[in-house]
């Protein structure tokens, strides 16, 4: 089986084209000039260069291949300039589906993200059926990747094989840029976590999530969405997860969402748009934060065999592997 796959050289990409290797596919790898292949060295892979923003240049690409699995997407909860981030998360992911159709694709996976889901401020975990809009779409991220999800659910409908995976918040090793989620790993690694807000997030291991990648070509309906989710945890239960992991201390003061909106403010307005920097907080994040990010995956357990993990294996994981790649100093063993 050749599988063209796109974003091999980010974090869930990367973990998706081993998960394909080993299993025998013959693999087709979307690369840009100014990609780091660090992550996919020693895969026996054909490299092509190209980009999103530009798809009518894969055309000839995707020629002969028996699946397209689309995981690249630009994952950024600050960019100077939102229209680069839809072209390449909605108008990329619309020319790859239009193209993989004129030239016979048989099969496409498409990697949205639980980001599209209709999130509440209760304590309640969503699933594939409940009600969301655009309107409920937070920031430019995520209202990319609900429309780019949008056009994936169209091409659906029109009769193309498509099936589509909503992971939550991936953790594990390699996540070299790294992902929102793994600043958060590094910010307690490095002791720049001194106090939390009050939010819930869902972890899943990297890792079963590339296993999905190959699994739902076989399995998944098409036009149906599948979360793939872990472990429901407030931000304070995972820093306290990771405090005994490491015997690094759990941050205990707790700040209200009004100081975090001010001071994240100011960190955009400073940093982002004076200083032209990414600031390590956005007052996006803080808005998204407002909810619950709390998600059930019976639905991918019931229908693809996905398997919830205790997330502590997927965090020792990205904690040990940050330190090994010296983006955090050591810590010790906890008692």
């Amino acid at each position: 089986m050749r599988v063209f796959l796109t974003g091999a050289t980010g974090f869930v990409g990367s973990h998706v084209a081993r998960a394909y290797a080993a299993q025998g596919a013959e693999l087709r790898l979307l690369t840009r000039s100014t990609s780091n292949l660090s992550s996919i060295e020693g895969l026996s892979a054909e490299l092509v260069q190209g980009d999103l923003r530009a798809a009518e240049s894969l055309r000839n690409v995707l020629h002969g291949c028996d699946a397209l699995v689309h995981v690249a997407a630009d994952y950024r909860l600050w960019v100077p300039d939102p229209a680069d981030m839809y072209r390449a998360n909605v108008d990329g992911t619309r020319d790859l589906l239009r193209l993989a159709r004129e030239v016979g694709v048989p099969r496409v996976v498409y990697t949205s993200s639980v980001a599209t889901m209709g999130f509440t401020t209760a304590n309640i975990a969503v699933d594939e059926q409940t009600p969301v809009s655009e309107a409920d779409m937070i920031g430019h991220y995520k209202r990319s990747k609900w429309l780019a999800e949008q056009e994936a659910i169209a091409a659906a409908r029109a009769g193309q094989h498509v099936v589509i995976l909503n992971p939550t918040t991936p953790i594990g090793a390699e996540d070299r840029k790294p992902t929102p989620t793994g600043r958060i790993v590094l910010d307690f690694l490095n002791r720049k976590f001194p106090a939390y807000v009050e939010t819930g997030l869902n972890l899943v291991d990297v890792k079963e999530v590339a296993r999905m990648h190959v699994v739902a070509l076989e399995r998944g309906t098409p036009g149906e969405r599948y979360i793939l989710g872990g472990e429901n945890l407030t931000l304070k239960q995972i820093l306290n997860r990771m405090a005994a992991l490491s015997g690094l201390p759990s941050p205990t003061m707790k700040v209200p969402h009004a100081v975090a909106m001010a001071f994240a403010f100011f960190d955009e307005t400073i940093t982002g748009k004076l200083r032209g920097k990414e600031p390590r907080a956005t007052v996006e994040a803080v808005r998204m934060g407002k909810k619950m990010m709390f998600a059930t995956s019976a639905k991918a357990e019931r229908e693809l065999g996905f398997q919830v993990l205790p997330v502590d294996g997927a965090l020792r994981s990205a904690m040990e592997w940050f330190v090994a790649h010296g983006y955090a100093p050591a810590y010790g063993t906890a008692a």
